[in-house]
């Protein structure tokens, strides 16, 4: 029987069927999808997709693979050159020809240092948003299906990058499917449909095994049925092994026939058949895994009689060199069966032959070298702990934590392996392996620690239990004495430690408002970096003209600086509410999950603020990524970005399930940066539903007059809101009390942002004469129409103004508000604007007079129908209408009738029957 023999299809239907829906709706220019096989070793898997794979390619797909390799799991993007190295070189090819490509110099760069192209130590989220690039072109022309075998072994750095393409392409023809194994960690965070791979059915594995072997004796089919127990692999193999005369049924079969578990031992006895020399060169072939075996052949097999060798293995069928010169195994369980039935000392031997082969400067040779040594040794250690710092500060601290933990075994002494222990779990949380930073927080906390290692460990504690347990009291009580450390003339720094301890302790103080931790922060202020000091002014006394001093500060930074200030800058950039400098895109791409985290929070705050409210299911996906992977003060925040847009839009019903999931956490932490926006948001929604009473009082109670109750800049972004439920309550004279002290301030220096709402805010309480001049400045502050919702309810305001003025052009600021509430879906915002149309379509008494002889409201009797059924009072209406509350009572007295109701508690009901 040929080895080439392609896998038969049996049974299966309905995997082939998930799999061929998901093909079909790539095809169609649907939304893509992932789908994730998972069974125990030699069930079919792989067959599965090699299948899917046949039939992308039939429908004309573009089809890219990648398999994972157990040895190369601690290899940064191993899996992803597999993938995508032809669809790199084909850009390249085009670019050469003339046109420049779909990446930029920065995304290139960090492409293809990750895929081996040019030196250097890629970026993980580069590479992410480069590849994503390139999926996009290479979808233009067709769809594309990506091909993830053996997903449990694939490294976490491609693991990353497949990831962050599947959940930012949902609207690309790009079709995932991977293959696992149960026990396997491949499946946690799975973005897509799982499909639990059984073993096959009695008919259904008689079929299979009919197929492969129709010659076989009844009486050994029955018994191969009966020990391969519907494994297919075990169906295929277990009678390649038997004898002719066992087949034809004349000798006896074996006593036992091992399975599952077992099956590795079947390709053990293979390997028991080939010679020391053989089994040396299989095995270094399996610890190389499905990588650039070519690139170290020549300097393994250097004389004749290593050809003469390995040519013996091919002919086992075992396993081969494809035309790139890749390994290709027969069947994943073989490389396991060669790795697993070699002995530790051949094993360490395979690691020194290719760390030896392998280029000085190749991060390979040093894993390979580390996984040889069998005793503790510092110089060992000490290059482990190099490279894996390095690739920290180049942004692969997932992979830079797996080298501190190998220093950290290698380690002699105690001391230096908790400091490389506790570096590890500092870069395992920066890189998104928060979940695995908190069991080594665990493991060092009951171990002893040298006290030059305190602050390490103090911080790894305190990200901990930030990030993950949602908690700041360790923040509080151990950041201030770190910093005391830290600082001393002459302390060890930890490169760069002090401006990290610096930054969770300016998240401790803003969450908490703590003054201890303002106290700290204050004391040690000149030890800060400038991207420090900066952020600690933004979020106590910006004053006028600091993101002026950002952006300068910014300008005057290397990119190495940039990526180890980009949390604080972003921090900065939040207090500040100034996202229409797009920042946080010169942060894209850098660093792992911590500064990639803080960009979705800033485009998640972005997005909002420049009515992209379109992206708000985003927020959610975001916490989900964050959840999945630890981060749950993430996620925690990300539901509160999510609670913006449904305040905007005045859904309080998703405004309460976001309170219920949040608020009691937030409350549990003491986050009264969380508690405060939410109290804000209810109040908007409130102004959404002109409950202005209601409104007023949250948001006077996050900023009363002369008793502001936070140290952030962010109660002079509430000015608008403010003054706008003053107002509309009667409070003119409190609403120009807060907007000259806002202007005292200099909340108009602060932000682009913070002049608008200043400005808009004035134009609300500007006098009779003054009025029209000041909604025109609004309007002409810079940047003004980037603020599509305050922009809008601005609008409202000025039209409902000159309506009341009975001015013709109020039709077209009440429209325009009412086109962009339309595209916010901020359906209580578009209503009020339709009441005012209304009131401007019919303006003269004669017009009303016609609408009552037909019985029909009024636009004025409408809005006053409208704030009843809230349940305001005469004279509360007549404030928002600049009515008596006479002339009110007046109204309701026609409304009743037209409407056949003898009272305001049957209001609502009639109105929305209407």
């Amino acid at each position: 029987m040929s080895d080439g023999r392609v896998a038969a299809i049996v049974g299966r239907r309905q995997e082939k069927e998930l799999l061929t829906a998901a093909l079909v709706r790539a095809h169609d220019g649907r939304s893509g999808s992932a789908v994730l096989l998972r069974g125990e070793a030699g069930v079919g898997k792989s067959t599965l997709l090699d299948w899917a794979e046949r039939e992308a390619a039939g429908r004309g797909f573009t089809v890219l693979r990648a398999v994972g390799a157990e040895a190369e799991t601690g290899l940064a993007f191993g899996a992803l050159h597999q993938a995508f190295r032809s669809v790199l070189q084909g850009f390249q090819r085009f670019e050469r020809s003339g046109p420049s490509g779909p990446l930029s110099e920065y995304q290139r760069n960090s492409l293809e240092s990750a895929l081996g192209v040019r030196a250097g130590t890629p970026s993980g989220f580069a590479v992410g948003a480069a590849v994503l690039t390139l999926v996009e072109e290479t979808a233009r022309s067709a769809p594309v299906l990506l091909v993830l075998d053996d997903l449990h072994w694939i490294d976490s750095s491609s693991a990353a990058v497949f990831d962050f393409v599947h959940r930012r392409s949902a609207n690309l023809p790009l079709v995932i499917v991977g293959a696992t194994r149960p026990e396997g960690t491949g499946a946690h965070g799975w973005p897509g449909d799982v499909v639990d791979v059984p073993a096959l059915d009695s008919a259904d594995s008689a079929s299979l095994l009919g197929t492969w072997y129709p010659g076989l004796a009844a009486s050994t089919r029955e018994r191969v049925l009966a020990d391969a127990a519907g494994n297919p692999l075990a169906l295929t193999e277990l009678p390649r092994r038997l004898e002719p005369a066992q087949r034809a049924g004349t000798a006896p079969l074996p006593e036992c026939l091992p399975l599952g578990g077992r099956l590795e031992r079947i390709f053990a006895e293979h390997l028991r058949r080939i010679s020391p020399e053989e089994s040396h060169l299989l095995l270094l072939g399996a610890l190389v895994g499905g990588g650039d075996l070519a690139a170290v052949w020549q300097r393994i097999v250097a004389d004749g009689a290593g050809r003469a060798a390995w040519e013996r293995v091919e002919r086992t069928g075992l396993a081969r060199l494809d035309e790139a010169g890749r390994l290709v195994f027969r069947h994943p369980l073989i490389r396991t069966a060669v790795v697993a039935a070699a002995s530790d000392g051949a094993r360490r031997r395979a690691h020194r032959t290719l760390a030896a082969a392998l280029a000085p400067d190749d991060p390979r040779g040093l894993h390979h070298e580390a996984a040889a040594a069998l005793f503790p040794d510092e110089d060992l250690a000490g290059r482990l702990q190099a490279a894996g710092r390095a690739l920290g500060h180049r942004g692969g601290d997932a992979e830079g934590a797996l080298l501190l933990e190998r220093a950290a075994v290698l380690s002699p002494g105690l001391p230096d392996r908790t400091r490389r222990l506790a570096w590890a779990a500092v870069m395992s949380a920066r890189g998104g392996r928060l979940r695995h930073a908190a069991a080594l927080v665990r493991e060092l906390e009951r171990s002893p620690v040298p006290p030059d290692a305190d602050p390490l460990l103090a911080y790894a504690v305190v990200y901990a239990d930030q990030s993950h347990h949602i908690a700041f009291a360790s923040s509080t009580t151990s950041l201030p004495a770190v910093l005391d450390a830290l600082t001393v003339p002459g302390a060890d720094t930890f490169g760069g430690l002090t401006d990290q301890a610096y930054f969770k302790l300016l998240l401790a103080a803003t969450y908490t408002d703590d003054p201890w931790a303002w106290r700290a922060l204050e004391r040690h202020r000149d030890h800060a970096s400038e991207a420090g000091r900066l952020c600690l002014r933004a979020w106590t006394d910006p004053g006028a003209e600091a993101t002026a001093e950002l952006l300068g500060a910014l300008d005057g930074m290397t990119e190495e600086q940039e990526a180890g200030s980009a949390w604080m800058v972003l921090w900065t950039l939040s207090a500040l509410d100034c996202p229409e400098r797009g920042l946080w895109r010169r942060f894209a791409g850098l660093d792992g999950y911590a500064t990639q985290g803080s960009v979705a929070k800033a485009k998640s705050r972005e997005d909002f603020l420049l009515g992209h409210w379109d992206q708000a299911a985003a927020c959610l996906r975001e916490a989900e990524i964050a959840d999945e992977l630890g981060y749950h003060l993430n996620a925690l925040l990300f539901r509160q970005y999510h609670a913006h847009f449904l305040a905007g839009r005045g859904d309080e019903a998703g405004l309460g399930a976001v309170e219920d999931a949040i608020v009691p956490v937030a409350a549990r932490a003491g986050m009264r940066f969380v508690l405060d926006r939410m109290t804000y948001l209810r109040g908007l929604a409130a102004l959404a539903h002109r409950r202005y009473e209601e409104a007023y009082a949250r948001f006077h109670a996050l900023t009363p007059p002369g008793a502001p109750r936070t140290r952030s800049p962010w109660p002079h972004s509430l000015i608008f809101d403010l003054v706008t439920a003053a107002v509309h309550t009667g409070r003119e004279a409190e609403a120009r009390a807060r907007v000259e002290a806002c202007r005292q301030a200099g909340s108009a220096g602060m932000s682009d942002r913070h002049a608008f709402l200043l400005a808009a805010a004035s134009a609300l309480v500007a006098g009779e004469d003054e009025a029209e001049a000041s909604f025109r400045a609004a309007y002409a502050v810079p940047g003004a129409e980037q603020w599509a919702f305050d922009l809008a309810r601005l609008r409202l305001a000025h039209g409902s103004w000159l309506r009341r003025r009975h001015r013709p052009e109020a039709g077209e600021h009440l429209r325009e508000a009412h086109r962009v509430f339309l595209r916010l879906r901020a359906a209580p915002w578009a209503s009020g604007c339709e009441e005012e149309l209304r009131a401007v379509e019919h303006p003269s008494p004669a017009a009303d007079r016609q609408q009552a002889e037909k019985g029909e409201l009024t636009g004025q009797e409408m809005r006053i129908a409208r704030l009843a059924a809230t349940g305001l009072t005469n004279r509360e209406i007549g404030r928002q209408l600049r009515l008596s509350p006479r002339t009110i009572g007046a109204h309701l007295y026609r409304i009743f009738p037209k409407l056949g109701i003898t009272s305001r508690a049957a209001l609502a009901h009639a109105l929305d029957g209407r």
